[in-house]
Parts: C-alpha cells; sequence; structure tokens
C-alpha cells in the first residue's frame, strides 16, 4: 500500500454518513466511551453545522480485525454480529458526535431519559442578529418538550405549538426525507404568500442546503498495525483515556455465548479476578495482566504467533490462547503476589522496582510444582539493587526467563558478581520512584520494621498501603531540624538512607524534633534496639543518644554507617552470590584532587 493511503483525509455529506451508520457500514468498538448526551450541546452542534462550521475530523480505522461492537446506539441498530465482511470500518473517536447527529436528526433513546424525544426541530422564524450570534441557536433548534402545549395546558409553549401547527418549526428530518410536503405548506402560508424571498423560505432553503451540502471530514487508517493506530489515536485526541491495546484484546477476544461455546469477555474475566481477595496486588493494571497472559501464551504455546509483549504482539492473542492457559495463569499469579506479600513483606505494587517482574516471576509459577523460594529471593534482591538497569527491555525478560527456567528444569542457576555502589545508595532520593528507590523502600519493608514507640507492632500492616498511595516515611533526621541547625554536612538529608516506616501517630510524636531528644525517649523501651534492627537503623545513633552527644556531620556519618549495614544486609539475602562493592564518590574524589 501506497503510504500516503494509509492516513487519508477524506469527508463525506451529513446525511450520506448517518445513513452508512444505519446501514451497518460503520461499527462502534465497546471500548468506546460513554457517550454524555446534553440537550445543549446537541443544540450547539447543530449550530456550528448551521454555519458550516467545521466539526473536527472522525476518526475511522479500516481493518479485517474483527472486534466486538455496540449493537446499537441511540436506538438504532448498527450492527449484526453474524454479518461478516471483508473489511469493517471502527470509528475510533467521533462516537459523541455521531450519536448527537443520529438522534437529532432520526430521533432515537437515550439512556436515563425515558420518554424524551431527542428529535431535534429548527424555527424558521428566528434570525441570527450578526455573524458572531451565539445565542439565537437556543430558540432556532427546539425538541418537541419546548414545543408541546399539552393541549393548551403549557402556556409557555403556546406560541411555539401555534407555529409548528402552521409549518414554521418543522422536525429536520422531515426536511430531509419529505422535502416537497415542507416546503409546499411553507409556501402556501398567509405570511409568504408564494413569495420566494420571504425570510422563512428562505430559511427553509439555507437548511436544505446545510443538510445536503455539509460534510464531515473524516481521517481514514488503513493497513495499520494496532500499535500504531493506538498512537495516532492518543495524538489526535488530547482529551480522555487514550487507546489501549487491552481495549482492542477485549473486543477482538469477545464472544457471544451460543449453544455451542461459553461467551468470553477478557475484561469481566480480569475484574472477577481482581476480588478474590483484598490484596492490592491484584489491582495492577490490566496492561500488565495483558502481558503476563503474553509471557504464560509464548512460553507454553506453541506456534502461537505471540513472540513479544508489544502492542504488535499482544493484538495476536486470541480467545483460544487465553482460555488455555487461564486456570493454570490464575494460580502463578497468585503465587507471584502472595511471595511479595507474604514473603518478601511487601505490601503494595507501588514498592515493586520493576513491573517485568510480575510477568518473569508468574511464567516461573507456571505449573511449577515445586518452586525453591530460596533462589526466587535471591533472584528478586539480585537484579533490583544491582547497580546495572537489567530489567528494562524485553530482551531483559528474555535472558531472565532463560535463567529461571535453567533453575527449574535443572535444579542449576548462576547469577553473575553482584555490582553495587555506594554511593548510588547515599543518593537514593526520597521524592524519587525510580527503581533504586522502590529497591530500597522494599529492603526497609522486608525486615517487617516495627513502631518506634509500640514497639511489639509492625509498622507495615495488612492495610498500611490502602489508606494511602505514599508510604508513612519519617526522616530520621527532621527537615526543619536540619535546616535549623546547620552543620558540617554534605550529604541530602532527603537520601533514603535518612528515611523510615512509622506509624502515623509516631510520625507525628517525633515531628520535628532533635534525633537525640526522641531516641532517648524511645530508649526506655528495654526492646527499643531490636526495633532500630528492624529497620536496619545502626546502632551509632543510639549510642550518641545515650551519649547526650552528636558531632557536627552527625547526619553524614549515620547515612554512611547505614549504607554499610544496607550492603551488610545485602549479603545475607544473596548468600551465594560474589557482592563487589564499588564507590564513585572516592573515584569522582580522587579525579577532582588530581584536577587541582
Amino acid at each position: 500500500m501506497n503510504f500516503t493511503d494509509r492516513i487519508k483525509p477524506t469527508d463525506k455529506g451529513i446525511t450520506t454518513y448517518l445513513d452508512e451508520l444505519k446501514n451497518m457500514n460503520y461499527q462502534i468498538p465497546t471500548f468506546q466511551r460513554d457517550v454524555v448526551w446534553e440537550k445543549e450541546n446537541v443544540k450547539k452542534l447543530w449550530d456550528s453545522i448551521y454555519k458550516f462550521y467545521p466539526l473536527g475530523s472522525i476518526l475511522v480505522w479500516k481493518t479485517d480485525l474483527k472486534l466486538h461492537n455496540h449493537r446499537s446506539i441511540g436506538g438504532h441498530e448498527i450492527d449484526d454480529p453474524n454479518f461478516s465482511r471483508t473489511e469493517y470500518q471502527y470509528l475510533l473517536d467521533g462516537q459523541q458526535r455521531t450519536t448527537s447527529l443520529l438522534t437529532s436528526l432520526f430521533g432515537g433513546k437515550i439512556e436515563g431519559r425515558d420518554g424524551f424525544d431527542p428529535s431535534l426541530f429548527i424555527d424558521l422564524t428566528v434570525k441570527s442578529s450578526d455573524d458572531t450570534d451565539d445565542f439565537s441557536y437556543k430558540n432556532r433548534f427546539l425538541y418537541w418538550e419546548e414545543i408541546d402545549s399539552k393541549e393548551g395546558t403549557f402556556r409557555r409553549n403556546l406560541g411555539r405549538h401555534k407555529k409548528f401547527k402552521e409549518g414554521l418549526i418543522i422536525r429536520l428530518r422531515d426536511i430531509k426525507q419529505d422535502f416537497n410536503s415542507v416546503q409546499e405548506k411553507i409556501v402556501n402560508h398567509p405570511d409568504v404568500n408564494q413569495q420566494y424571498n420571504h425570510d422563512y423560505w428562505v430559511e427553509l432553503r439555507r437548511v436544505q442546503q446545510v443538510l445536503d451540502n455539509y460534510r464531515i471530514s473524516f481521517i481514514e487508517l488503513k493497513g495499520i498495525q494496532v500499535s500504531e493506530v493506538c498512537q495516532i489515536f492518543e495524538r489526535i485526541n488530547q482529551a480522555g483515556k487514550p487507546l489501549d491495546i487491552f481495549d482492542i484484546v477485549v473486543a477482538k477476544t469477545y464472544r457471544t455465548k451460543t449453544d455451542e461455546h461459553d461467551g468470553f469477555y477478557l475484561r469481566e474475566l480480569i475484574q472477577q479476578f481482581r476480588t478474590v481477595n483484598n490484596s492490592r496486588f491484584l489491582q495492577v493494571t490490566d496492561y500488565t495482566y495483558l502481558q503476563i497472559l503474553a509471557i504464560l501464551i509464548r512460553e507454553h504455546i506453541g506456534h502461537s504467533g505471540v513472540h513479544n509483549i508489544t502492542d504488535r504482539y499482544l493484538n495476536e492473542i486470541t480467545t483460544e490462547h487465553i482460555e488455555e492457559v487461564w486456570e493454570p495463569a490464575k494460580k502463578a499469579i497468585l503465587k507471584t503476589f502472595d511471595f511479595f506479600e507474604n514473603m518478601l513483606y511487601l505490601k503494595g505494587p507501588q514498592l515493586i522496582p520493576y513491573r517485568y517482574f510480575y510477568l518473569t516471576i508468574a511464567n516461573y509459577f507456571f505449573k511449577n510444582k515445586e518452586p525453591n523460594y530460596t533462589f526466587l529471593k535471591q533472584y528478586f534482591w539480585y537484579f533490583s539493587l544491582h547497580n546495572n538497569d537489567l530489567l528494562s527491555n524485553t530482551g531483559n525478560i528474555n535472558e531472565h526467563i532463560k535463567l529461571m527456567n535453567a533453575e527449574r528444569e535443572e535444579g542449576d542457576y548462576n547469577f553473575d558478581r553482584f555490582l553495587i555502589d555506594k554511593n548510588t545508595l547515599r543518593n537514593a532520593s526520597y521524592s524519587s520512584k525510580g527503581r533504586i528507590s522502590r529497591a530500597i523502600l522494599s529492603l526497609y519493608a522486608s525486615r517487617r520494621p516495627l513502631d518506634w514507640k509500640q514497639t511489639d507492632r509492625e509498622v507495615l500492616a495488612d492495610n498500611f498501603f490502602f489508606t494511602s498511595d505514599k508510604p508513612n516515611l519519617h526522616h530520621i533526621f527532621p527537615t526543619n531540624y536540619i535546616a535549623n541547625n546547620p552543620a558540617t554536612n554534605e550529604l541530602d538529608n532527603n537520601s533514603l538512607m535518612n528515611i523510615a516506616y512509622l506509624t502515623q501517630i509516631t510520625n507525628l510524636d517525633i515531628s520535628d524534633r532533635a534525633p537525640l531528644e526522641y531516641i532517648q525517649e524511645y530508649d526506655g523501651n528495654p526492646n527499643f534496639e531490636g526495633v532500630l534492627n528492624s529497620h536496619m537503623i545502626p546502632q551509632q545513633i543510639l549510642d550518641w543518644a545515650r551519649m547526650e552527644s552528636m558531632p557536627d556531620n552527625a547526619l553524614d556519618e549515620f547515612i554512611e554507617s547505614r549504607v554499610d549495614t544496607i550492603l551488610e544486609a545485602l549479603r545475607e539475602e544473596l548468600p551465594d552470590i560474589n557482592v563487589e562493592i564499588i564507590d564513585t564518590k572516592e573515584t569522582i574524589a580522587e579525579e577532582t584532587s588530581d584536577a587541582e
């Protein structure tokens, strides 16, 4: 196909388009957004058409892919599920305008407004005051409820109802379908009296010209892959939710229940799965679930055509693929979430350093009767805190699956050396959402930290992360304390080395007090040393509190000590792996010294 034909602007007459829609030549996928039908907005829409203003393009995707469609819009049947085509025309953007035009011209039903007739009428006696008039449309375009006098009892509508009887207020549909009869009534009206240039007759011919000649702009996409269609939609449709590959796969894999087949609806399948328990991990995105399924299909169904997790290959997923893996997939996914939550003690997906862990670990658990949790824990910490980014693309995923398959099939695995930079730990920021920052917070959480005041209580209770997207984190050296007590510290107090999980009550109790003050207070509890150990906080700060004295650069010394504590904890987590520690801060200092 010629490159210029892939994305082609075109146009059609407004009534031609609506007639073709009623003849089922266009389909509206079920992933299209719900229509918000407002009377005033429909009037404005027709006012723009009346003035020959452009409405904006309707995005149409032409493809041989069959999707799950809306059977009807506005009460009009627009799709026959038993009818197959060699090419389908899907409206990706323009459902709102299309529904408004269809129902205002041909009538229909508006959801939630029983008994309301959306047919639009036009009052030929209303004149525009000038070219910029933005008010007359309210009286020019009318609904029956604004005309009906209810047999004279609704006095406000008596004048309009009289004009309707005289043929001066006319249904738009009648002008389209029976213009000669409408025109005859106008011509013979006493005020017009066959005056060709009378305002009413001129106005009627103008409306006829609008219906006959107004053209709607389209952008047609043809011969384009799903991933690119999503990207085009997102760039054209600046408002609202972007078109998602998940939406397309849902529509593509939908199957109506028949005597021969069960129904299938992926969105409902995942929604039901999310209700298994109250774990926050179940609420990971639809896209994540789809990519997990893609990996399982690729690894366990031969010749599936699903070779990767990109949109290009997600589009190859079929109903039969999902049905084949779904039951063992559910078990594998739940085991993955259980591993995070009840073995690593991570209470929410916001702590997971790599989203791709869901894919690699779920695949490891898939039909695996004897998973090696010692291996899995080392796998998680190795890749979470390694100095190099080792799980950020699909190529990395493939390498991870090879490693995990080797352990699963042969009981043999080998990690390369583990490299970590002390300076990376020092500078990991409290405000950052990067991989290293999440990994450090995960490491803190995995030690099941205890509250400093209520020392027999775990801070990260099951419902801890349900109350807020941001865990209740506390600066050990409070921000305002550092600001009000300038010293010789060089390191940033927003370093994650200066952060601990605490309950909200304890956090408020500490407030901006000096570390010596509140540590001395809590040290009265005989369990407090163990509490600090659960946070991987070095004994050093407790010694300072007991001596009632800290060095001027206490924050820097504390951060250095905590870095060492974390490195020791990592050695414990990675007993079979060579842990190699570097410090780029020292390298930078040496280079600076040499330069001087």
